[in-house]
């Protein structure tokens, strides 16, 4: 498990590395380009649970996919996104309790307000992986993320997609509660 983690964050700090490297080239080159009309993004996510959420659960790490699809103007984006996370659980009073793993499935909307500056909106359904080894009493439970972020233009039409979010999760078991987390999303994005 610590061997995944380290690998995880390596690949996020040689994509960070990559991508600022690239980004100093282009600024040197002025490069302006209007946004594709329908653009794919993949990368890495981590997340801190919030609330009553991180008294069972340290972090998270996973990644996505989504697709953006230009509906006005090149401004407004439908969107769907699709992924995985693998939640640490904690040791709690020498009791080691399993990882809750889940694979979120949201649609919703991406706004460019000012220049590559966002602000998006999701919901749909979260479904739990492994639920016999975390005893929850369901196996989906609705999702919903606000996001603001910003897509960086790497050149030669790729992007860096940097945003944080909060995302809600309904109970994954009767009598539980909500569960909450702030997270982070970087992702190289590129026009089709």
């Amino acid at each position: 498990m610590k061997k995944t983690i380290k690998t995880g964050i390596m690949g996020l700090l040689l994509l960070t590395g990559l991508t600022l490297s690239s980004k100093a080239q282009d600024a040197s080159k002025k490069v302006t380009a209007e946004r594709p009309a329908f653009l794919l993004s993949v990368g890495p996510e981590a997340n801190l649970p919030l609330g009553d959420f991180k008294d069972a659960y340290d972090w998270s790490i996973g990644g996505s996919v989504q697709g953006d699809y230009a509906i006005l103007k090149r401004d407004l984006y439908v969107t769907l996104n699709a992924g995985f996370s693998d939640f640490m659980a904690k040791d709690i009073a020498g009791f080691s309790a399993k990882d809750l793993q889940l694979i979120p499935v949201k649609a919703g909307l991406k706004y460019y307000p000012v220049s590559n500056f966002y602000v998006q909106a999701q919901a749909g359904a979260v479904f739990i992986a492994n639920k016999s080894d975390v005893l929850a009493d369901k196996s989906a439970a609705f999702a919903y993320s606000p996001q603001v972020g910003y897509l960086f233009h790497l050149g030669n039409g790729s992007y860096l997609d940097a945003g944080v979010k909060f995302e809600g999760y309904s109970k994954f078991a009767d009598g539980g509660s909500s569960n909450n987390v702030l997270g982070l999303r970087v992702a190289y994005a590129f026009g089709l």
